[in-house]
C-alpha cells in the first residue's frame, strides 16, 4: 500500500503538468484545449529526435524540446485560435480537436507507428525501507516540482503574472487599463506548451514513445484540471495528486486497465457534488 502511495505521487506530479497548462489557457481564452494529449505526444517526439536522431544527451533534448513546442504552441495560437478567438466554445474545441488530429497524423508521417524509446543510460532503482524508487521517478519529481515553483513565481512575482490573472479575471478591464492581450496569450500557450513538453519528456523517460502516448493520459488531466477548479493552476495540481494517488490505489483492487475509468468515475463524482471543483469557486447565477 505504501508503494503505490509513493506511486501515486509521483504520477500525480506528472499529471500536474499537462493539467496546469490546460488550466492556464482555459482561464485566458476560456475554452478546454482537447489538443493537450497531442502536444504531450509531439513533446515526447521532439525530445526522441534530439535525443537519438541527432545524438544529443537527454539533459540537452529535453529543453531544446521544451522550448520547441513552445514555438509549436505559439504557431498554433496564431495560425488557429486567434483566428477565431471570438467564437464560441463549441467551435474552439472542435478546432483543437482538429489540432490534435493535425499534430498526431503529422508524426506519423514522420516516424510512423512504431514504439520508439530515448537514448538514455539503465540504472537500477532505489531501495529504501522496503520502498521502490525508479531514477525516473526521482525525475519526474525533481523536474514537476521545479516546473510548478517557476510557474508560481511567473503567476505570483512577474508582470508577466499579473497581466495573465488580470485576463482571467476580465479581459474586457484588462484591455482598458492597457494590457497587452495578444502578448499575453502568446506568452500563456509558450508556457502551456514547454509544460506539456516536459510531460511528454517525462512520460517517455518512464515508458516508450508512440503516437498515443499523451491520448492515454487526456481523461486523467482533464478529470485533474476540473477536480481542481479549471482556470485554477495551482487547483490544477491539487487535483492531479488525486487523480495520481487514486489511479494508483485503485489497482491494487481491479485491473490497471480501468485506471482511467477509475479517473472517470472521481470526475463525475465530483461534477455531481461540487460542479466548480475543489479550488474553485462557484458561480453566480442570474
Amino acid at each position: 500500500m505504501t508503494q503505490a502511495l509513493l506511486n501515486g505521487l509521483v504520477s500525480g506530479l506528472l499529471i500536474a503538468l499537462p493539467a496546469i497548462a490546460l488550466s492556464l489557457t482555459y482561464g485566458i481564452l476560456n475554452f478546454a484545449n482537447f489538443s493537450i494529449g497531442a502536444m504531450i505526444t509531439t513533446g515526447a517526439y521532439l525530445a526522441y529526435m534530439f535525443n537519438a536522431s541527432l545524438g544529443a544527451p537527454i539533459m540537452v533534448a529535453a529543453p531544446a524540446a521544451a522550448i520547441g513546442l513552445a514555438l509549436v504552441a505559439i504557431a498554433i495560437q496564431r495560425g488557429v485560435y486567434r483566428q477565431i478567438r471570438n467564437a464560441d466554445h463549441v467551435t474552439l474545441l472542435v478546432a483543437s480537436m482538429g489540432v490534435a488530429f493535425v499534430l498526431e497524423n503529422v508524426l506519423r508521417f514522420f516516424y510512423g507507428s512504431d514504439v520508439r524509446t530515448l537514448d538514455v543510460p539503465v540504472a537500477r532503482p532505489l531501495l529504501w525501507n522496503g520502498l521502490r524508487l525508479n531514477h525516473e521517478q526521482l525525475i519526474i519529481a525533481v523536474v514537476a516540482l521545479s516546473a510548478m515553483v517557476v510557474v508560481a513565481f511567473i503567476l505570483k512575482r512577474t508582470r508577466l503574472g499579473r497581466a495573465m490573472r488580470a485576463i482571467s479575471d476580465d479581459p474586457d478591464l484588462a484591455e482598458v487599463r492597457g494590457i497587452g492581450h495578444a502578448r499575453t496569450v502568446d506568452w500563456t500557450w509558450a508556457i502551456s506548451g514547454a509544460l506539456t513538453a516536459l510531460a511528454g519528456i517525462l512520460i517517455a523517460l518512464d515508458g516508450v514513445v508512440d503516437p498515443t502516448m499523451g491520448t492515454n493520459y487526456l481523461v486523467s488531466v482533464f478529470a485533474a484540471a476540473v477536480i481542481g477548479g479549471i482556470g485554477n493552476p495551482f487547483g490544477a495540481v491539487a487535483g492531479a495528486l488525486i487523480i495520481g494517488l487514486v489511479e494508483e490505489t485503485s489497482a491494487l483492487a481491479v485491473s490497471t486497465t480501468y485506471r482511467q475509468g477509475v479517473s472517470f468515475a472521481v470526475l463525475v463524482l465530483v461534477l455531481l457534488l461540487r460542479p466548480q471543483g475543489l479550488v474553485g469557486a462557484a458561480r453566480i447565477r442570474r
